[in-house]
């Protein structure tokens, strides 16, 4: 499971240095090619809430096999895709494997590992989860340095296709199953209500934060997740418990980890394009730069899992986000020439302070969950992390192209002072980054202050909903 987990994940970001690369292949603009992010990260939003129901239905070992042999067709498709759409539609395809595999990974683990020993188990765990993506843009660039983009599905296949082998032998069902029913009406509900926001995120880019489609998808999409939260509030057996939110601490794990992962995934997608549309350089060059944070990660997702298993996660989540603030501030203020050593060394900076924040407020806020519903939490909080990292990156992007093209010259410049031109129009691409990294830094000082409401002390191992 940590082999396929991790191989499932690092397809989350393994496409972010090739966004250039597919752009003129495909001639798209930045706005749709995020969608091989956001669209992915959103269908995993919609199929967690489905695992809890499929977890408890399902015999373990055989869930797992469904969900890689899914993400196995998806990339299969992604490899030999002739258009964008088809790009497209085999990563959604790998997502809804993703979205299976994910919350089993996690509540497997959870299940095995008695309280006390979960911060180090999921420290490890934490390598895959955090790792994975953070290391996507570094194995993408080393690929695209003597291969197409294709080359980045085929790397994965082999991998999914020995998973589902060693799956088959060395798997056997660790969870209890029932047989429940499914509530279709919510998952209509969420699957319109969170695909209304994120479209509507998305659109602004292109269609400004005044268009009637923007302003109507956002609203639609409100009202529906209304609706769902509603309806899942009134079910005696829910597709989402959102009754783990009566916890405390739990609401408050979920808030920060969501946090953390809007301000990762996002400057992971958005630093690799400025690397390269601004400063010129090649894919493989902007994974190098990504590649100390992404090692970081590695080496202190185990580290801070042990230490959380003594001090509790209070005192890790607060330097933790405290370092992503002192990482992400300097950002805002990259200009066309800012030394890329001085860039590597924020990225890395960022990634030891999200380690440092990820799995061990995750483990916090599940211990405080009864065993009963650690299955429902496991769902719900990658959920919300999911939904609220497609919605960041969304926002992000579109802040990016929002300002971008709000300072954009007027095109006659280009024939009179075609010099003046190139340079007007790069100060404004330059502006756009800054934008987004201002959205990157706001959503750091609101974890920063959210995370001195946490526990001072280990949460309780006996699982009471405090």
């Amino acid at each position: 499971m940590l082999i396929g987990t991790f191989t499932t994940f690092l397809t989350q970001t393994i496409l972010t240095t090739a966004f250039p690369t597919l752009m003129r292949d495909f001639n798209i603009n930045a706005s749709a090619v995020q969608w091989l992010t956001t669209g992915f990260m959103l269908v995993m939003g919609i199929m967690i809430p489905v695992s809890a129901w499929l977890l408890s239905k399902f015999n373990v070992k055989y869930l797992h096999m469904t969900a890689i042999t899914i993400f196995f067709l998806g990339t299969l498709l992604s490899r030999f895709a002739t258009s964008f759409p088809m790009l497209l539609t085999g990563r959604l395809i790998q997502a809804m494997g993703v979205g299976m595999s994910a919350p089993t990974f996690q509540t497997v683990m959870y299940s095995i590992f008695p309280p006390s020993q979960r911060g180090s188990a999921m420290g490890i765990a934490g390598i895959v989860i955090g790792l994975a993506p953070a290391v996507g843009p570094t194995l993408s660039g080393w690929v695209l340095l003597n291969h197409g983009w294709r080359s980045l599905f085929s790397v994965i296949l082999p991998i999914a296709a020995l998973v589902l082998v060693l799956s088959a032998y060395s798997m056997r069902k660790v969870l209890p199953t029932t047989n429940p029913k499914i509530d279709f009406l919510s998952v209509v509900e969420s699957t319109l209500g969170f695909g209304s926001l994120l479209y509507g995120f998305s659109s602004v880019g292109d269609a400004g934060w005044g268009s009637p489609l923007v302003i109507g998808t956002l609203l639609f999409g409100a009202i529906v997740v209304g609706l769902f939260v509603r309806r899942q509030l009134h079910l005696a057996k829910p597709l989402l418990e959102l009754r783990v939110f009566q916890s405390k601490s739990f609401t408050l794990s979920v808030i920060l980890t969501a946090v953390a992962f809007m301000s990762m995934v996002g400057v992971e997608m958005v630093l690799p394009m400025y690397i390269q549309t601004i400063r010129g350089q090649s894919a493989f060059h902007s994974g190098l730069i990504l590649l100390p944070g992404a090692i970081m990660m590695g080496i202190m997702s185990p580290v801070t899992g042990r230490i959380f298993d003594r001090i509790g996660a209070k005192r890790l989540a607060t330097c933790g986000l405290f370092l992503l603030l002192v990482g992400t501030f300097p950002l805002i203020t990259l200009t066309a020439d800012t030394p890329i050593l001085f860039v590597t060394v924020l990225y890395t900076v960022r990634m030891f302070g999200i380690t440092m924040v990820t799995m061990p407020v995750t483990t916090a806020g599940m211990n405080s969950l009864p065993n009963n519903l650690i299955n429902h939490g496991t769902a719900v909080n990658n959920t919300i992390r999911q939904v609220a990292a497609s919605i960041g990156t969304a926002i992000l992007v579109s802040v990016l192209s929002t300002v971008t093209k709000g300072q954009t010259p007027a095109s006659a410049l280009a024939k009179t002072d075609p010099i003046a031109f190139a340079r007007a129009m790069n100060n404004a691409t330059v502006a756009g980054y800054r934008a987004a990294f201002v959205v990157s830094l706001i959503l750091a000082a609101l974890g920063f202050a959210l995370s001195f409401m946490l526990k001072k002390d280990p949460i309780d191992q006996g699982g009471d909903a405090q």
